[in-house]
């Protein structure tokens, strides 16, 4: 058996890896987005398509991923999201913007699909599989690092070219510091390449439609929020000590949540863990409409931030009891219909955004169909595994 030390390594490995995927590559446009906004004139309307074509490229990248060579892909997927950051700040021309917030999700998400593959093979062959919670806990930390340096630049007024720079040369260090600890050398071969999760044949009944509509819905409600809060904190406070705070937040009640969860609400179902999850992050989307103010917006913060990932959890670990021994390709329906939810949260925005009371309405309407999925699954909580 290996050693202890070696797990850690390859827990930490696995939680940085995570960081800078998530943290970076897929959001670190959110805690920025305020100082495009300031400094280089980008409409809320452009903000939506830039969103949409980082979640489309996640997409593209969550049914290639299970095709690739696991070590190599997670190596030259850091080395991408690095080269496309730093990207970002060289020029500002909306097109070739497009193209490299597509190549950061797809990258993002051949980060997320391998490393969640290569740690959890690791720690399994080591008997160390509590430590999964560390890998993780990567989402969460690299969100809440993106937001406060993001708070921090801000204050010395560093503007989002030069912001984007520093983010890409930091993927590329923190890229080099985890190089080795992705290694092929495995007590069983991680190269193997696992069943594209789609190829699975599915027996698709009402109750396994309503769960993929569910997951659907909760990507479509959670990242309206989870690309714009700290614009809207923005809008109503222009001190960033004080509107940063927004994206630092959401990072840190993600990060705990899991944690919390797995503690108190682990003899609960998990369709009611989940449709309270929906409610509690409906509160947070219609929050800032109904009362606006700073402090709706960390509320709503602390709202999403502290659910996404308990209902990404319970989520899938429904979808492994009702598909049973062909859960793979059901979890990849789910995470197909999420990854659509949540490009068109974006889309939707820049629709309305010209409109009055547009972006409200969009929280309204995100808000309403969590509430109406969370009441689809209390209902049908306690539905025994159906056959496949």
């Amino acid at each position: 058996m290996a050693s202890a030390g070696s797990a850690i390594r390859v827990a930490s490995a696995g939680l940085v890896a995570l960081a800078v995927a998530m943290g970076i590559g897929r959001f670190a446009f959110t805690p920025i987005l305020p100082m495009m906004q300031a400094d280089a004139g980008l409409s809320l309307s452009a903000a939506g398509w830039l969103a949409a074509a980082n979640y489309l490229g996640y997409l593209i990248g969550a049914l290639t991923a299970a095709r690739l060579p696991v070590v190599p892909a997670i190596r030259s997927s850091l080395v991408l999201i690095a080269i496309v950051t730093f990207g970002m700040g060289l020029g500002d021309h909306f097109a070739v913007r497009l193209v490299l917030r597509l190549l950061a999700g797809i990258a993002s998400a051949w980060v997320l699909v391998n490393v969640s593959a290569w740690t959890l093979e690791q720690l399994l062959a080591q008997q160390r599989l509590a430590l999964s919670g560390v890998v993780f806990a990567g989402v969460g930390v690299g969100i809440t690092g993106a937001g406060a340096l993001c708070m921090g630049l801000m204050h010395a007024e560093i503007d989002s070219a030069r912001t984007w720079e520093l983010f890409g040369i930091m993927s590329l260090l923190l890229t080099a510091g985890v190089w080795q600890a992705f290694s092929t050398d495995s007590p069983r071969d991680v190269h193997m390449k696992p069943v594209p999760a789609l190829t699975q044949h599915i027996a698709w009944s009402p109750d396994k439609l309503l769960l993929a509509a569910c997951y659907g819905a909760f990507g479509f409600g959670y990242i309206i929020p989870a690309t714009f809060l700290p614009a809207m904190a923005r809008h109503l406070v222009t001190d960033p000590a004080v509107f940063g705070w927004a994206w630092p937040v959401f990072g840190t009640a993600a990060a705990l949540s899991t944690f919390a969860a797995a503690r108190w609400l682990h003899a609960m179902d998990d369709r009611r863990v989940w449709a309270i999850a929906h409610v509690l992050m409906a509160v947070g989307v219609v929050l800032p409409v109904v009362w606006p103010g700073l402090t709706a917006i960390l509320i709503a913060a602390l709202l999403v931030g502290g659910t996404f990932m308990v209902i990404t959890m319970s989520g899938l670990r429904e979808a492994r009891r009702v598909a049973s021994n062909r859960a793979a390709g059901f979890i990849g329906a789910l995470t197909a219909a999420f990854a659509v939810g949540q490009v068109l949260g974006p889309v939707v925005v820049s629709a309305v955004a010209g409109i009055q009371h547009g972006f409200a309405a969009a929280l309204i309407a995100a808000a309403a169909i969590l509430v109406l999925t969370a009441t689809a699954l209390w209902q049908s909580a306690g539905k025994q595994s159906e056959s496949v």
